[in-house]
């Protein structure tokens, strides 16, 4: 075995939900139409990119060469959909069956996510905006912070990382989102005595490139379920995979949130008080 200094780990980041909180003449759009309720964003662990990338090219063409699915516009290569890249959102249920099998029976994916309520998100925007009048909240923000929350210890114990971020828009966010990385590395090293000389790589990347990007979308779409939706089969069929999913604005016991583990489920039961809780008022 390699020595894990060694060793490169690939990252492959994608987000659930949106950012978003306000329409642009001010207005609170949370959990309407078109807008999440959370914001997701988690990361995939893969050891083995290569061996990923193949399972995965070799399922897509094996749908795609059965007459099941001859007809469906999602798989025909014009709409730019399932015949190039696999997306848990538009892909056909059967289709994310198989998907779903595919990354259960894959060995060693390791999946971290951190979510944040964006109703909490809002009640810390406004208190800002009453210390600071002149403070006006970004959706750039609340993606960085949780970069910063997801990688705060997963930066020191390789040689080398090769991260790659789902691309966002036109933006080119690179340097920002390779700026947030430093940061988070550089404070975790002092705070902890440490001394880390391992390479950083960035790419932003669409996900056509990059079987893990396909992957981690699938997860986090799971994910995204569970929270938005209170659906929890398909995070409980990939949980095997799960590590640590940070909830940020759980803070009922901590103020640093709830984290869940193998040793501590994430399900529909443990989500159960948010229903309960009505939102603030607008």
């Amino acid at each position: 075995m390699a020595d894990r200094q060694s060793y490169t780990r690939n990252y492959y980041i994608d987000e659930g939900g949106d950012s978003t909180l306000f329409s642009r003449s001010g207005k609170v759009l949370i959990g309407s139409e078109g807008c999440s309720r959370f914001f997701i964003l988690g990361v995939l662990d893969v050891p083995d990119p290569a061996a990923l990338q193949c399972s995965t090219d070799n399922l897509r063409d094996q749908l795609l060469d059965d007459p099941y699915f001859s007809d469906v516009p999602s798989m025909q290569e014009g709409t730019r959909k399932t015949a190039l890249a696999f997306h848990a959102k538009d892909d056909l249920p059967e289709v994310r069956r198989e998907v779903f099998r595919l990354l259960r029976d894959t060995e060693d994916l390791r999946f971290f996510a951190v979510v944040a309520d964006k109703w909490q998100v809002l009640e810390y925007v406004r208190q800002r905006n009453e210390s600071d009048p002149d403070f006006r909240y970004h959706p750039n923000e609340l993606y960085d912070y949780l970069v910063r929350r997801l990688f705060r210890e997963k930066l020191h114990r390789s040689s080398r990382f090769e991260i790659f971020f789902s691309k966002r828009g036109r933006a080119d966010r690179t340097a920002a989102l390779r700026e947030a990385l430093e940061t988070t590395r550089s404070r975790f090293a002092e705070q902890h005595n440490l001394q880390s000389e391992a390479s950083l790589h960035v790419t932003e990347i669409v996900p056509k490139e990059q079987a893990g990007l396909q992957a981690v979308d699938y997860f986090v779409w799971a994910l995204q379920r569970l929270y938005e939706r209170h659906e929890d089969r398909f995070v409980t069929y990939l949980w095997p995979a799960f590590r640590v999913v940070q909830d940020v604005h759980d803070r009922r016991k901590v103020g640093y949130g709830m984290y869940y583990t193998q040793k501590r489920p994430l399900n529909a039961a443990a989500l159960a008080w948010r229903q309960n809780k009505k939102p603030p008022r607008i």
